[in-house]
């Protein structure tokens, strides 16, 4: 409830934090992984979205109410892309939910092509996956599997976060919207140069640029060598979404109304979402409440979006000290990797499993180089050597930062 202790430390909080080997929860224990989770076989108190959806993906009718569920199974994403990959044990272990997987898959899909149709942009990243043994040590450093399951997920998520973000908006009451505004003009300009040197060209208007521009780009370089450094520019050059009383629109997901409304457990927005709808629901949004939430809203949304940022900073620190514990036992070892930046310092590299490392200008001993910077370039005075972005190179490790948290890596001359 509003105003407890619980409450109190959970708007404190703002999220759960996600670091290497365990979660640093908003709620107790005994409640996220207790009475609040969707544990089988147990009945739920819970939230439903309901959305009838027709075959161009639109939502033709929806009911959101209180309601109780009791889960059949306990699944994981392994376990579903095995069955939806034909895995024919896994089919055999679960055959009361082989029709309904194979539907969701086809729903999925569908939710997803009118996405796209909108201007959606699928960035497609890669996220590291770091395995720990028991001390926490870093034993491997391979990249997190983004299957069928984990997308037929996330399509359902978002499409229930639009349902419920247009619902609050038709009905006028106050709320609290996950907004993701348009990228500035200038840093357009700045990402149209990047992508004219790895070899692409920004087509379209880069004053008022619309989503779609932005996803034409992404699928021209899609199976390049080149593709990530460009995603990961591209991602630098968008605002930060954050969390908003207003409802400005999600420029990334090609929405004009959302919110977030799925996690209640683990973010305060939804929490907060979730306690705007009951109290619709029960009939008690009165004038009081209504100027309540008005007055509140606005701080509530800085403080998340604030939280959420240094959630996301602490989960960052603490995935780049795993990579520097990682190569320090790898010093001296070569690694195949991409040029994902290059700036007057130096040049960084990174490897296919996400791992970044700087060859720094003092580390490139053939050569004086000088960088181009419109050009993005490192150039060897005598040589005429070129390293530019996007090109696949050599490396060594040799050397670690602890408390930087850096990589240092030199060239391996061919």
């Amino acid at each position: 409830q509003e105003n407890t202790a619980l409450d109190k430390e959970a708007y404190h909080r703002g999220t759960s934090v996600y670091v290497v080997d365990r979660v640093v929860p908003m709620l107790p224990h005994a409640l996220c992984n207790g009475i609040c989770s969707l544990n089988p076989h147990v009945d739920r108190l819970t939230i439903t979205c309901m959305m009838e959806i027709d075959r161009t993906g639109n939502v033709m009718n929806y009911r959101i109410f209180p309601s109780v569920i009791n889960s059949n199974e306990r699944m994981t994403y392994t376990n579903v892309n095995k069955i939806l990959s034909g895995d024919a044990k896994t089919q055999k272990a679960y055959p009361h939910l082989l029709k309904m997987c194979l539907d969701m898959k086809v729903l999925a899909g569908i939710i997803r092509r009118r996405r796209e149709g909108l201007g959606a942009i699928d960035f497609d990243s890669r996220e590291a996956k770091i395995l720990v043994d028991e001390k926490g040590k870093p034993k491997d450093i391979v990249l997190r599997e983004r299957g069928e399951a984990e997308r037929i997920i996330e399509d359902f998520m978002i499409a229930a976060n639009e349902t419920v973000a247009t619902h609050m908006k038709w009905l006028e009451t106050p709320s609290m919207y996950r907004i993701h505004e348009a990228p500035e003009p200038k840093k357009m300009r700045e990402f149209a140069r990047i992508a004219k040197t790895l070899g692409y060209t920004f087509k379209g208007g880069i004053q008022d640029v619309h989503p779609k521009q932005l996803q034409a780009l992404l699928d021209e370089a899609r199976g390049q060598d080149n593709y990530f450094v460009l995603s990961s520019f591209m991602l630098r050059s968008m605002q930060k979404a954050r969390y908003d009383n207003r409802c400005l629109g999600h420029f990334g997901l090609g929405l004009k109304e959302y919110l977030h409304f799925t996690s209640p457990i683990r973010r305060y927005p939804d929490l907060q979402i979730h306690r705007i709808i009951k109290e619709n629901l029960r009939g008690r949004m009165n004038e009081d409440r209504r100027s309540h939430y008005t007055a509140i809203l606005e701080k509530v949304a800085k403080q998340s979006s604030e939280r959420e940022r240094r959630a996301e900073e602490a989960e960052r620190e603490t995935v780049k000290l795993k990579k520097v514990e990682y190569m320090e036992e790898r010093l001296g070892e070569t690694f195949d990797g991409v040029i994902s930046s290059i700036t007057k310092w130096g040049v960084y590299v990174e490897l296919p499993n996400t791992i970044e490392g700087l060859v720094h200008v003092t580390n490139m001993y053939d050569d004086h180089y000088d960088y181009y910077e419109e050009r993005y370039e490192m150039v060897g005075e005598h040589t005429g050597k070129v390293y530019k972005l996007g090109q696949s190179v050599a490396v060594r490790a040799i050397g670690v930062d602890h408390l930087q948290r850096t990589i240092d890596f030199e060239f391996v001359l061919q």
